[in-house]
């Protein structure tokens, strides 16, 4: 029961960093688009 509940929390944390990268690539992406239309505009 136990190698269970490591194999799970194992897979909810990969899941968790895996959503982390995912949202800090996003945030990255739409900065870029931003400073591309600041740099448009001036």
């Amino acid at each position: 029961m136990t190698s269970v509940r490591v194999i799970l929390l194992t897979l909810l944390a990969s899941f968790l960093v895996a959503a982390c990268n995912t949202v800090k690539g996003a945030g990255r992406d739409i900065e870029s688009v931003g400073q591309a239309g600041s740099d448009a505009i001036h």
